[in-house]
């Protein structure tokens, strides 16, 4: 099969195209003929040799991938040949072929396209298991989704507003924070000619905000403390502003805060089966009704792999970057 692969850590340019050896869907399994594959944050750092694979997974990049089940490994139940999939893989979505373990893929939402699809797993997973599972967010509270224009944002927006919440974003145009908005956010704050931490503390007049996700880390840590309500909880994904910095814990006592962090590579099979069940009763009826959909901001051929990269890289874009494989 073709594939990319990362020759050796640096820029964009270091993913080749490669032949290799197609996997075997292994006990638990399916194969799977890749139609599209998404790009995200986590294959640029995998790319940087700043986030090696797991013990056993795939060395090539590519953790969400759309296309039809070609094989089906031992004990799996409920997927057989032919079946339309998108799939959480451990590694390997930038190729003709990929396994993924059979409770991380998902059918295809009705009407939906592999491209749309292949733009699903790595966010809603990851949306899901931060916002719902570790963040608590309910129906009537309210979200802050910093980074809204990025695939992570995009679906959180649309995903917490779906599910009775007041949702704020922060982004860096204007065009970005009108995105913000038409997908669902109550109010978007530039961040780069705005203080967020001023803007939504009036429009909560001082009550703060339920729930933070946030992927900047750094000097944003002290300004989520200072804006989270009573008993609000802060989930950080990543940490693009920087992994440091010297933080104010006092309003973590007087308001019963909760400050948590995961990353969704290294956690369990059984973990990430649990997290699809859930995105399967909860999300799926949502995305199958057209009342969520994918932003896509941009396609690229399989082999234009490091044109996908410096787009991801410059932060131009507005939702998911998707290589087409086939």
């Amino acid at each position: 099969m073709q594939c990319i692969e990362i020759t050796e850590p640096g820029a964009p340019a270091v993913l080749k195209m490669a032949r290799r050896e197609a996997p075997v869907a292994g006990a638990g399994e399916l194969l799977i003929d890749v139609v599209a594959a998404g790009v995200n944050r986590p294959d640029v750092m995998q790319r940087l040799g700043l986030y090696p694979p797991p013990p056993g997974a795939s060395d090539l990049p590519g953790l969400e991938v759309a296309g039809r089940v070609v094989a089906v490994g031992a004990g799996v139940v409920g997927w057989q040949v032919g079946d339309h999939v998108c799939a959480l893989t451990n590694g390997g979505g930038y190729a003709e072929q990929v396994v993924a373990p059979a409770g991380q893929c998902l059918p295809l939402p009705a009407g939906m396209d592999f491209v749309a699809a292949a733009g699903l797993p790595e966010t809603f997973f990851t949306v899901w298991t931060n916002v719902f599972m570790r963040g608590r967010l309910q129906a009537g509270e309210s979200l802050l989704v910093h980074g809204g224009s990025s695939g992570i944002g995009t679906s959180a927006i649309q995903m917490a507003r779906a599910l009775g919440a007041t949702v704020y974003a922060t982004a860096g145009s204007e065009e970005k924070c009108a995105a913000c908005v038409r997908l669902g956010a109550a109010h978007a704050v530039n961040y780069r000619c705005e203080d967020f931490e001023q803007v939504l503390g009036e429009l909560t007049a001082g009550s703060g905000v339920d729930v933070i996700l946030d992927m900047v880390g750094g000097e944003y840590i002290n300004r989520n403390l200072r804006l989270a309500a009573t008993d609000g909880r802060i989930v950080n994904i990543a940490y693009q502003g920087g992994f440091e910095a010297p933080v104010n814990f006092v309003p973590m006592l007087l308001k019963r805060l909760t400050l948590t962090a995961s990353t969704l590579r290294p956690q369990s099979i059984e973990a990430k089966a649990e997290i699809a069940a859930q995105l399967r009763e909860r999300i799926w009826p949502l995305l199958d009704a057209g009342e969520i959909q994918p932003v896509i901001a941009a396609t690229f051929p399989l082999q234009d792999a490091a044109a996908a990269h410096e787009l991801m890289e410059s932060g131009a874009h507005i939702g998911k970057i998707i290589l087409t494989v086939r």
